[in-house]
């Protein structure tokens, strides 16, 4: 099979420097093209330069048409605009879209959807990490394992992060909501705040934390009258993200248009 060439949506923020030393390092796939938005500081680099590796020839660029001319799919962890922009472009050329950016509203995700309808292959995901995906799995089990429990999602991540709960939290959340055949929609709980009386029983809370440079820890509190279990996961490295990316992008390639998550790609819905 030939080299898969890839794009890197968002070069110069720190995901796509982490993007772009993935693909680098991995058999098999190599950057073909890397851009930014309109006026970003990274425009004009190389994009291995500017990922704090080898140059690698390929220059970053402002001009998205010309990026995805030379390419079989893109790696996208940007802002849910140039996400959803990207999945209709996806769909028009046939492309591969790795998916990675959170704080999509109900719109996007529809618009996204119908992409993934439309010829283009999209695997979507809040977090890339195996280890998040198995916890994925864990958390539906013990959610319905103890209908009594109350269920409570923690959140930290840095303090640039711009959305919240994280893609990951409301993942988690959809986990739980699944164990117990609710849906999630109804039974969050975003916020608290002043007199807010006991707590409703069956609802799913979240509480996020922000500060410093936390690349993610997530922590899912089941409490019941007399014990509580608590399921964590923790990132120490961006570059986990970017591998489980790296391995989207490959299995893709084999796969026909729709809409996949990280599920599909480590065989959990097998």
């Amino acid at each position: 099979m030939a080299e898969f060439r890839v794009a890197i949506a968002g070069a110069g923020g720190r995901m796509g420097a982490a993007n772009i030393r993935a693909v680098t390092a991995a058999d098999g796939i190599a950057v073909a093209a890397a851009f930014d938005r309109s006026g970003a500081p990274a425009i004009g680099r190389d994009a291995g330069e500017q990922a704090g590796i080898e140059a690698l020839g390929v220059t970053i660029t402002d001009d998205i048409d010309a990026a995805l001319a030379k390419v079989d799919g893109v790696i996208d962890f940007t802002a849910p605009a140039a996400s959803v922009a990207l999945a209709k472009q996806a769909a028009e050329r046939g492309l591969i879209h790795i998916l990675g950016t959170t704080g999509l509203s109900e719109a996007d995700e529809a618009e996204i959807a119908r992409a993934a309808k439309a010829g283009a292959r999209i695997v979507k995901s809040g977090n890339f990490s195996l280890g998040l995906n198995t916890l994925l799995g864990l958390v539906k089990q013990a959610s319905a394992a103890l209908p009594g429990f109350d269920i409570e999602i923690l959140e930290m991540h840095h303090n640039r992060k711009v959305d919240a709960p994280s893609g990951t939290a409301l993942m988690l959340g959809e986990a739980a909501a699944a164990g117990r055949n609710v849906s999630l929609k109804d039974a969050s709980v975003r916020v608290r705040d002043g007199h807010t009386g006991p707590r409703e029983p069956g609802t799913i809370g979240f509480a996020t934390l922000r500060g410093g440079n936390v690349i993610g820890e997530h922590s899912v509190i089941l409490a019941g009258p007399a014990e509580r279990l608590e399921l964590r996961h923790i990132a120490d490295d961006r570059t986990l993200f970017a591998g489980g990316a790296v391995r989207a992008a490959l299995w893709a390639q084999n796969q026909k248009p729709g809409l996949y998550s990280m599920a599909d790609v480590l065989g959990f819905n097998s």
